[in-house]
């Protein structure tokens, strides 16, 4: 007898393999078995999330009731169960919910692990429930610690927030980052108004995509009409305001959203894209085989290795640029509520390893500009001082910072923008 997987317990496989890997939650969900049906794929992806989101907080309760830690398939168990009882919280129905979930979990225990097991299932969710249900702590008294635990943020980057924005901002950034993330796209034919069940969103061309919609979406990315993205990217292509005609050059390119909208907003004329070999870039290719009227070029090269002359000897293209972005390998500290693993595989000093990595890309993409008023755009996805400000005043500070103009610049926190968190900042080769 063949069993169909169920999302629950295909959930909690992964969540095993998580807790003792800490692989990346997109090359987890990656591996869901192919005959999942997208209903049960969907729930198994919400489960995911929401488990790794509410981790901290999560580990800090089991940690109080199980003295020797079980295998990592009844603590997935544990943890998968322990996420239904916080989205219970709320429900009119609370008892007769969290019973559902530990008979739920029991049995589950009994498919996944074995009947002993199941028993210690069926003790730890129950004395769970009032905990992780309790209310959040006070605003006013609360600290770092507690706020850690409750919000599932590491204790340091808490602290570290605490003293770049306060405490009102860390607050409003902890609860954003534990909510689900709606999804959102693109719509890239002006000739065509978009489907209807695309809802619109404040920032125009971007749509709200609804959970249950991905079947009637899935054609619409696969021809390139539309393209699932944030509407934060639209930021630093505006900076950098890409025209008709000009030759652009898109650094750190994949998987080609800002390439994209780079090539969208220019109609006609060249854009160059540039990123390391790698597992990403087949993504980028795909996605800009979709651009029609622009003529592309896809370069495989590292930029702190100087691609100039290999820009010039290798693929007969231009050394020097009318605009170039550099969206920057970083922290990802802005998109923490779309990346709920984000926040675990930080660790304190990757701000300045990243900020001294940035630096170093930023002094190399300057050799790529034109010298005749050519733009940079420098961005990033952090919402860390350290890699937006920082980088830019020890580029100013270098030699190769008087050549440039600071023109403008955005830093936006997600809670204040409504999307993810970004800063972008426009630079200007001084004409000689």
């Amino acid at each position: 007898m063949v069993v169909r997987p169920d999302a629950w317990s295909a959930a909690a496989r992964l969540i095993a393999r998580w807790l003792d890997q800490r692989e990346r939650l997109d090359a987890l969900l990656e591996s869901l078995p192919a005959g999942l049906p997208a209903a049960e794929r969907a729930r198994c992806q919400h489960l995911v999330y929401g488990v790794v989101r509410h981790f901290g907080r999560i580990d800090a309760v089991l940690g109080k009731l199980v003295t020797h830690p079980p295998r990592f398939v009844t603590r997935a168990v544990l943890f998968v169960a322990a996420f239904e009882l916080i989205e219970a919280h709320d429900s009119p129905a609370t008892d007769g919910r969290v019973a559902k979930i530990v008979h739920h979990a029991v049995e589950q225990t009994k498919k996944l692990a074995s009947p002993a097991e199941a028993r210690l299932v069926n003790a730890v969710v129950r004395k769970a429930a009032a905990e992780l249900m309790g209310p959040a702590p006070d605003g006013a008294s609360a600290d770092e610690s507690a706020l850690a635990d409750y919000f599932s943020h590491p204790r340091w980057l808490v602290e570290r927030w605490l003293r770049s924005f306060g405490v009102d901002v860390t607050r409003q950034l902890l609860e954003w980052n534990q909510r689900p993330a709606p999804g959102y796209a693109r719509w890239r034919v002006e000739s065509e108004s978009p489907p209807e069940f695309l809802k619109a969103s404040a920032w125009p061309g971007f749509f709200e995509v609804a959970p249950r919609r991905w079947r009637e979406v899935a054609p619409l990315l696969k021809s390139g009409r539309l393209y699932l993205q944030d509407p934060s990217t639209r930021l630093a292509v505006e900076l950098l305001a890409p025209q008709s005609g000009e030759t652009v050059l898109d650094l750190c390119a994949a998987p080609g959203g800002k390439g994209l909208l780079i090539a969208d907003a220019m109609k006609k004329g060249r854009l160059v894209s540039v990123d390391v070999p790698g597992a990403r870039i087949d993504r980028l290719k795909e996605n800009l085989a979709t651009v029609r009227e622009v003529e592309v070029s896809l370069v495989q090269a590292d930029l702190l290795e100087g691609i100039g002359p290999l820009l010039r000897d290798d693929h007969r293209l231009p050394e020097s640029y009318d605009a170039v972005l550099l969206d920057v390998p970083c922290s990802n500290t802005g998109v923490i509520r779309h990346r709920a693993d984000v926040k675990w595989r930080l660790q304190p000093g990757d701000f300045a390893k990243h900020a001294a990595q940035q630096l170093a890309m930023l002094h190399a993409a300057a050799k790529l500009v034109s010298p005749q008023g050519g733009r940079l755009v420098y961005s990033t996805c952090s919402i860390d001082p350290e890699e937006n400000e920082g980088v830019i005043r020890a580029f100013f500070n270098s030699r190769a910072g008087e050549s440039f103009k600071l023109i403008n610049q955005i830093q936006v926190l997600p809670t204040v923008a409504n999307h993810d968190g970004v800063g972008a900042f426009l630079l200007v080769k001084n004409s000689r």
